[in-house]
């Protein structure tokens, strides 16, 4: 076989491999995930699982600063986690999922571990999604609220999510302003949101 074909038959094999494998990870309707590992998470020492599938997706925002690259996003979810884990010595980052400015879904606890997002009321039965930044001023990037949206259809397809889940503003369940003014209504107009 000469080197140009090697090389085609090399990249095709090695294309149906990572099929294969990302197959294994999630279907592949499911847009791509930054795993923990891929963001540089600490080792988590939560063990409460969540009862699924799911009725409920809190969403919020982080308050601080935004963030529109992979490493930017990286490095403020390393910032999320080590508030949390650190300063407020929870076991954990307290998010299921955090959304970057960058389109990307990053992934917290991800969608079987009880989440510290909405208090003890509100976390055993729901998933908490956070969008990083302060949108209070200024909505989230068009890329952002796509990948949320594109979690929400994932979790459905998983299991982890129940069809008619319902949507709610961090500001809905706990007294707080988050998920700040203009995310909040943003997500008012998605369909699964329910006051």
């Amino acid at each position: 076989m000469s080197h140009p074909c090697a090389l085609l038959a090399w990249a095709l094999l090695a294309l149906i491999g990572l099929e294969t494998a990302q197959s294994k990870e999630t279907p592949a309707c499911c847009g791509p995930i930054v795993s923990r590992s891929e963001w540089g998470a600490l080792p988590s020492e939560c063990s409460q699982r969540l009862s699924q599938p799911v009725r409920y997706v809190v969403i919020s925002h982080t308050a601080g600063s935004n963030c529109d690259t992979p490493a930017s996003c990286r490095q403020q979810a390393q910032n999320v986690q080590h508030y949390h884990a650190r300063t407020r010595g929870w076991c954990d980052v307290a998010y299921n999922f955090l959304i970057g400015e960058d389109g990307l879904v990053y992934e917290g606890r991800g969608w079987n571990i009880k989440g510290d997002h909405t208090g003890p009321t509100w976390n055993p039965i729901s998933i908490g999604i956070t969008f990083m930044g302060n949108y209070m001023e200024r909505v989230p990037p068009p890329r952002a609220i796509r990948a949320a949206k594109s979690l929400l259809a994932c979790g459905v397809t998983l299991g982890a999510l129940r069809p008619d889940y319902e949507i709610k503003g961090h500001r809905d369940v706990q007294q707080t302003l988050s998920p700040g003014d203009q995310l909040y209504a943003v997500i008012q107009n998605w369909p699964h949101y329910r006051e």
